[in-house]
């Protein structure tokens, strides 16, 4: 008797699983700038958060990392590179947004990307209300801090730019990952010494690629790269976003 309950119990158990519907297939798009973007292999060790990033999740989850090196929220939208995307989002995508490094650059040289603040929150606001406009979920990042020390304390690099994410994410109700707070938290937990192994921080001879050297505290290589997109993943999770639910073990972990 209890060996007829059991099989009947697996039959349904069994019946029940091949009756659910499979996860509806997602894209999630990543804007951003040079600190999240793909990189070509001859660049490596050279390594956006956006490439690891993109190995955490199951088969239902694709990933289309849209980012570009040297891009403000202005230039992403003035150089065409935000319409494609609206253009190609379906209800239940996903839009990660990261800007911030490349609107802060004040200097002349980069004065074409330069954007104010105010417009820095005016363009935040576009990419989420034209999100939404397609039944996709967006999402705020804010800029993944520099690598900045002083007297062994993990600075703050992008205050001004961090403040203001939070306030558009506020204002529009968007799910927020404080990626400037976890960076920094996670620079001060590993030290000023162990935190140059998460940058492109190289000797000169050291690699192939970079033979005069490199002394980069903004992009990561590989390790650092992997590391942040954890704490994309963590932020995930904690603001409730659906999107968690479909990551698993990264295959090149």
């Amino acid at each position: 008797m209890v060996l007829k309950r059991t099989c009947f119990l697996f039959f349904v158990a069994a019946l029940v699983a091949f009756c659910m519907p499979p996860k509806r297939k997602i894209k999630v798009y990543l804007i951003g700038d040079s600190t999240m973007c793909l990189y070509e292999p001859a660049r490596a060790p050279l390594t956006g958060w956006g490439m690891p990033f993109a190995t955490f999740f199951d088969s239902s989850v694709s990933i289309d990392n849209r980012a570009k090196g040297g891009r403000s929220t202005r230039t992403f939208i003035s150089e065409n590179r935000w319409q494609p995307v609206a253009d190609s989002l379906r209800g239940g995508d996903y839009v990660l947004i990261q800007f911030g490094h490349n609107d802060e650059a004040k200097e002349e040289k980069y004065k074409d990307r330069y954007t104010p603040v105010p417009d820095y929150k005016i363009n935040l606001a576009k990419f989420i209300m034209e999100t939404r406009l397609k039944k996709a979920i967006p999402v705020l990042i804010t800029p993944v801090s520099r690598m900045r020390f002083t007297s062994g304390m993990a600075q703050e690099t992008h205050a001004e730019y961090t403040a203001a994410v939070y306030e558009v994410a506020a204002q529009y109700k968007v799910p927020l990952i404080d990626l400037d707070k976890k960076s920094r938290e996670l620079y001060q937990q590993m030290g000023e010494e162990d935190t140059k192994l998460l940058f492109m921080q190289l000797a000169p001879g050291e690699h192939p690629s970079y033979p005069e050297g490199q002394k980069d505290n903004t992009h990561f290589n590989e390790y650092g790269a992997r590391r942040i997109a954890e704490l994309v993943l963590a932020g995930l999770k904690e603001a409730n976003v659906e999107l968690a639910d479909r990551v698993v073990i990264s295959k090149n972990k």
